[in-house]
């Protein structure tokens, strides 16, 4: 089990990334995964199963935080639920198969995948990108399709969604409180999808897991990012209705290309 200084690691992470992702939507797992890759590292888990169960690890902690965010912004009315209802099929199918397709893939080519995704994104926060709404929002069937692309997508890189869906929504004329607090929504469902798949590929192709593992997800860690999150993450999310975020954001994207860029240099 964790010494007492990895409790109050883990714990201070997700505390970080519950805030984050309650504020902005985006961030907990792009933050979460590098962070619980250095630190498994340093806990010496096996190479071939770092990256992998970091994934899995911060998918599941990303379900108990949209719980509690997705309420917030609820009592606000600021979701479409709509919007969430017909997108959540494609969702659910799209974050399994991508879940599943985690196990099937090289740590080197999923960790260049990964950096590649969170440069991408923690560019477009720093340099403000908003998508100019042009768009009204599609049928039934196009809001399912293009959930089962974010969630496909979010499954591989075990995200809540947020940085996919916030810019999809504002794209299809969704202010961005609201898009904030749908993506938010999506989020849950995503850490639904993702979570199964990383529970199921881990039992099958997982080897040399390390105790108190289900899957890929690592239950001690997992424990206290929820305990963090859970505390933070409610606030953040009243943040976004009460606070402008833009310096929080700025901070957010360089964190992620520091991260990134570390991540990278470990492959080298």
């Amino acid at each position: 089990m964790l010494e007492m200084q990895w409790i109050a690691n883990y714990l201070m992470l997700g505390l970080f990334v519950g805030y984050l992702s309650g504020l902005l939507g985006v961030g907990g797992g792009l933050v979460m995964v590098p962070v619980l890759t250095f630190m498994f590292e340093t806990q010496h888990f096996p190479p071939n199963t770092i990256l992998h169960m970091a994934l899995g690890t911060s998918m599941a902690a990303i379900f108990f935080t949209t719980i509690f965010t997705t309420y917030q912004h609820h009592k606000h009315q600021a979701v479409n639920w709509k919007v969430v209802r017909y997108m959540t099929p494609g969702v659910l199918l799209g974050t399994a198969v991508g879940g599943l397709l985690v196990g099937f893939v090289a740590t080197r080519y999923l960790t260049f995948f990964f950096v590649f995704f969170v440069y991408a994104a923690g560019i477009q926060i720093l340099v403000g990108f908003k998508p100019e709404a042009t768009r009204e929002l599609p049928s039934h069937k196009g809001l399912t399709f293009s959930g089962m692309v974010i969630g496909c997508i979010s499954g591989i890189v075990s995200i809540g969604g947020g940085v996919l869906s916030v810019p999809y929504l504002l794209w299809h004329k969704e202010p961005l409180r609201n898009a904030i607090a749908t993506a938010s929504a999506l989020g849950f469902f995503i850490s639904c999808g993702g979570t199964i798949g990383y529970v199921l590929t881990g039992h099958y192709k997982g080897v040399d897991l390390p105790p108190f593992s289900m899957g890929y997800v690592y239950l001690p860690v997992l424990i206290w990012l929820i305990v963090g999150s859970l505390i933070t993450a409610p606030i953040g999310a009243k943040g976004t209705h009460n606070m402008p975020v833009g310096k929080l954001k700025r901070f957010s994207g360089l964190l992620l290309c520091v991260l990134a860029t570390k991540m990278l240099f470990k492959l080298f």
